[in-house]
């Protein structure tokens, strides 16, 4: 299979990419850092298995996402999984008050959630197309949080009451809503899309730069992602949220159809894209 994973230079990315390399998929690894891109992929040569693609791009710049959905289809013909794992805290190292993208949107909502979205739409045809040869459905898993907030239609950008750690939650719940969306819109049996808390305060940058005692080990990230990726059982298995590896339920927004639809038609007009075809 070939796995691109988002955020691939640190953390739980880093971690997944060294283990999917160990277990033989081919990889495409993308990082806002050249020199940490390159570095990555030198760690997983240096074990003996393929050097995976690198990608480069600022996901708080909706023009780079699609500079890097341009270079991924260029690098692949097919592309089995993508795992949309890159993005920000509530505070530090980002900082805590409140920042806009290149775009001029809410940081948080533009990193965490807006990057991915386009992404996905931007990369789907090959998702579809890949998952048509194979004889079975490519995957996306959505690596979101348990710390969820419903989101204010009126005050979608935060402008009134800004939080870090608000902006983060409504970002994370907005990464489900359209997860469960896009499985509703998707023709049955070709893309799965999941949505993953993978591990509580893991030693992750984004834990420890806020000084919080790390609760759930790497290696619990690392499993609960991968096998909503690879694992063969759950390969039909979409439109969930799991608590690590127990299917779980998201905040209650996201079973709300018309809260859903209204987040998905406003996202389609902040990124500019068309709908599914």
């Amino acid at each position: 299979m070939t796995i691109l994973i988002t955020g691939a230079t640190d953390g739980l990315g880093r971690a997944l990419a060294h283990r999917l390399a160990a277990d033989g998929e081919a990889l495409i690894l993308h990082g806002r850092d050249a020199a940490r891109l390159q570095r990555t992929a030198d760690e997983i040569q240096a074990i003996g298995t393929a050097r995976p693609a690198t990608v480069l791009a600022d996901l708080s710049e909706l023009a780079q996402v699609r500079r890097l959905a341009a270079e991924v289809r260029g690098t692949t013909d097919r592309l089995d999984v993508l795992v949309s794992n890159a993005g920000i805290g509530s505070g530090e190292p980002a900082g805590r008050e409140r920042g806009v993208s290149a775009d001029g949107y809410e940081l948080r909502f533009a990193v965490n959630y807006l990057a991915g979205f386009l992404l996905t739409l931007e990369l789907l045809p090959l998702l579809r197309e890949t998952a048509t040869h194979a004889g079975k459905p490519a995957r996306i898993v959505n690596v979101a949080s348990l710390g969820q907030e419903p989101i204010d239609f009126d005050d979608l950008m935060i402008e009134r009451g800004y939080d870090g750690m608000r902006a983060y939650r409504r970002s994370k719940l907005a990464q489900i809503m359209s997860g469960f969306e896009l499985v509703e819109r998707l023709p049955s049996g070709e893309v799965t899309v999941n949505s993953v808390h993978p591990g509580t305060f893991m030693p992750t940058k984004m834990v420890t730069s806020e000084n919080v005692t790390p609760i759930d080990t790497l290696e619990t990230g690392v499993e609960s992602t991968r096998r909503l990726a690879v694992e063969p059982a759950l390969a039909t298995v979409t439109g969930r949220f799991f608590d690590r590896s127990r299917d779980s339920r998201a905040n209650g927004q996201a079973y709300d159809p018309a809260a859903r639809a209204e987040l998905w038609e406003r996202s389609l007009k902040l990124v500019d894209h068309d709908d599914l075809t």
